[in-house]
């Protein structure tokens, strides 16, 4: 199967929905005329990324009148969608989220388990951690969503690929910082190197969308990528500029990585488990620690 995907690297306005709702249908237009059959946007693209106190006026649940526009788009343009917002609960926890819609429904939600609140970063501060990582079907294939700090963290990326996930998507709000020694930016350079690291050690795709613009003094650098099984970058999205990326992968090319290169097959999940156990039941090295 071949499926031609889209990322659409933008800047959403901070706290403004109706606008960023605008910008989503757009890029949904936009991509349709490409032959987009799966749209990825980034890290909550519905709300822009430093809310801080607004984080409580611009939380939606799957149900919330927002959604439904897109998902009228979904199923009339068949197309499936990866879009970023603020989830709240029936406990009144907030989190940072990705809904994948598809045929006019709500299909999976990922909430971020890992929330950086370190140096330029305050998440901690405003949302609750998510709980769970989980891959789930849809017509493409099993799929494993994960957002920003969640895959710079190896554990979430490879629960994904354990639960038989064969296309990741990562969605991120990053921003820029620091060159290194070429004068390229460092954080796309972290970014890209991690992404063909799980490509190639989990022999799957990976599709990683990243915002662009200016926020509160943080610049967000874009540069989305999309990498195949064996680690090679297929399509990079320009640096600090606004684009819809468009890109056709053969999912066959899983089947022929894997043929070759069986680290699935070969995964000892016993000893993991094992050791795990030895770890966690002694006393670690380091502080092990779960909020709820």
């Amino acid at each position: 199967m071949k499926v031609t995907v889209g990322l659409a690297q933008f800047a959403p306005k901070i706290g403004d929905i109706t606008h960023n709702l605008k910008l989503h249908l757009e890029h949904i237009q936009a991509a349709k005329a490409q032959g987009v059959n799966l749209l990825l946007f980034p890290e909550l693209s519905l709300t822009g990324y430093n809310l801080q106190d607004l984080v409580y006026e611009v939380a939606l649940t799957p149900d919330s009148p927002v959604f439904r526009p897109l998902l009228e788009a979904s199923a009339e343009h068949n197309m499936d969608l990866m879009v970023g917002f603020v989830n709240t609960d029936n406990r009144a926890r907030y989190f940072i989220a990705a809904a994948y819609l598809s045929g006019g429904k709500v299909t999976h939600i990922h909430h971020k388990v890992y929330l950086p609140t370190y140096t330029m970063f305050d998440e901690g501060r405003y949302f609750a951690l998510g709980d769970d990582v989980k891959a789930f079907d849809t017509r493409f294939g099993r799929i494993g969503m994960l957002i920003c700090e969640d895959f710079w963290h190896a554990s979430p990326p490879y629960l994904l690929w354990l639960d038989r996930a064969d296309l990741l998507l990562f969605q991120s709000a990053s921003p820029g910082r620091g060159l290194d020694a070429s004068d390229r930016l460092s954080s796309s350079r972290w970014v890209q190197l991690v992404n063909q690291a799980y490509g190639s050690l989990f022999t799957n795709f990976i599709l990683h969308c990243n915002r662009v613009g200016y926020e509160d003094g943080l610049n967000f650098w874009g540069g989305s990528t999309i990498v195949d099984p064996d680690g090679e970058v297929l399509i990079t999205g320009p640096l600090h500029e606004p684009a819809l990326i468009v890109k056709t992968i053969d999912l066959n090319q899983l089947r022929r990585t894997r043929s070759r290169l069986p680290l699935l097959r070969d995964e000892r999940t016993g000893l993991l488990t094992r050791e795990l156990m030895r770890i966690l039941g002694g006393t670690p090295s380091w502080p092990v620690s779960e909020r709820k």
